[in-house]
């Protein structure tokens, strides 16, 4: 069997591609359409399935635009309600594929309209298991109580995934290989592997959700600890329900400009040394400065759905690069415009004196912008005051200003940000980022 699986390292996505006798669908793909088309053409393959097992959170697909493309059929749950041409995919529906034959079970957990794609060829068995069966783990139950044409409340949903693990995959061999839309790093789920597949019998063994034990206990494991949920998911899974407009005239269409005057909101994409030196009053630092900086998520949880922005990037020719990665949240139709920086006129941030910072924590006040389960499991300092980055923004003005500020997190990427965002909230207090030196500190 022909499987070619992609990876989206900044959304720990993962989407496939399966060929037989010059036929190619494409399953769960991501907002660009581009490497699914290099990649039919590299095998002398036609597209003329795309597949998606839900209507995605944490990105925007391109399964409109490759049927645009294409003209290749849209499969999906008829409980989904898309409101693009598909054809309903759901249990005891099948198509072929050259030699394969791909079945659909409905499999209710993570999202009611969830689906698990079964490819079989020969003694072959392949599950594409969406956002429902994670590598070691099972898909979050608390995403669709507010979006999507069919709602459920988590207590609802994880009884359904209760259910789907129990009694949809008895009948399917333990050489089933599983093929996820996610791996760790995703906030679809808690407990993900690194593995990028596995086979169902070593999930049977190894994760949590078939041991035995009462509806219950899994549903009181499921829900417990699940991480935050992004501002844009919601927004997501709605753009997915539609199809979203095609990429590259999304992003044509926003204008360039040098040494602007600017107003309104202000995202600076440009790593955190860049922005330290210099950036424009009022700028969010969101850095997408490597191509595994997980930008995209803390766009759309700092940044609200529809929230118009100016972005700021560090050269023009990485202007369409970097649209690219924010148009993978639906976030392009929200750019205002795209700048670079002159040298004049911009604003340093404070430079932390770390030994005295070491010496005298309490001259300062500290401010831990980890998520609530990180700071749940212990703090780095004692007194630190809890404001999780994706909360900010709206509890920033709780924080007193009497002694400097001291913004940390866990590594540095999120305390730029969030440093950056008191650097705006609070006006005339002196903000400090620990930065990556807060490895010191957690011992």
């Amino acid at each position: 069997m022909n499987i070619k699986q992609f990876e989206y390292k900044p959304l720990s996505h993962y989407s496939y591609a399966i060929i037989s006798d010059g036929k190619m669908a494409v399953i769960d793909p991501e907002r660009d359409p581009q490497q699914y088309l290099d990649h039919a053409k590299s095998n002398n393959a036609k597209i003329v399935a795309i597949l998606e097992t839900h209507p995605h959170a944490d990105f925007v697909s391109s399964h409109l635009e490759l049927h645009k493309q294409t003209g290749a059929t849209i499969y999906n749950s008829a409980k989904l309600g898309a409101d693009y041409p598909h054809q309903s995919f759901d249990d005891g529906d099948s198509i072929a594929l050259g030699n394969i034959t791909i079945n659909a079970i409905n499999t209710p957990g993570h999202s009611p309209d969830s689906i698990t794609i079964v490819a079989t060829e020969g003694d072959k068995t392949a599950l594409f298991t969406g956002d429902t069966l994670f590598i070691g783990d099972v898909g979050r139950p608390d995403l669709r109580e507010k979006s999507g044409k069919t709602q459920a409340k988590r207590e609802e949903l994880a009884e359904m995934m209760y259910d789907t693990i129990t009694t949809k995959f008895n009948d399917l061999p333990d050489n089933a290989v599983v093929y996820p839309a996610h791996g760790a790093g995703s906030l679809c789920g808690k407990n993900m592997s690194d593995a990028a597949s596995s086979t169902l019998g070593m999930e049977r063994q190894s994760n949590w959700a078939f041991k035995k034990q009462t509806k219950e206990e899994f549903i009181s494991t499921l829900l417990a600890g699940q991480p935050f949920i992004p501002a844009y998911f919601g927004y997501n899974v709605d753009i997915n329900k539609v199809g979203a407009d095609n990429l590259d005239p999304s992003i044509a269409e926003i204008p360039f400009t040098e040494n602007t005057t600017v107003k309104g909101l202000i995202v600076d994409m440009r790593n955190e040394d860049s922005f330290k030196k210099g950036h424009l009053k009022g700028s969010f630092n969101i850095q997408a400065a490597s191509d595994t900086a997980k930008f995209e998520t803390w766009l759309g949880a700092i940044v609200k759905p529809k929230e118009t922005f100016t972005l700021v990037i560090d050269a023009k020719k990485n202007k369409d690069k970097l649209l690219n990665r924010l148009a993978k949240i639906g976030y392009e139709k929200q750019v205002k415009q795209v700048i670079t920086l002159a040298d004049e006129n911009l604003k340093k941030s404070e430079e932390l004196d770390l030994e005295d910072f070491k010496n005298n924590p309490d001259k300062y006040t500290i401010v831990d912008v980890r998520n609530t389960s990180e700071i749940n499991d212990g703090k780095f300092f004692k007194n630190a005051l809890a404001h999780p980055l994706p909360e900010l923004r709206d509890t920033a003005e709780d924080i007193p200003t009497d002694k400097p500020i001291v913004v940390h997190c866990a590594g540095g990427y999120r305390s730029a940000a969030g440093s950056s965002i008191l650097e705006t909230k609070l006006e005339g207090a002196t903000i400090y980022d620990l930065s990556d030196d807060v490895e010191q500190f957690k011992n």
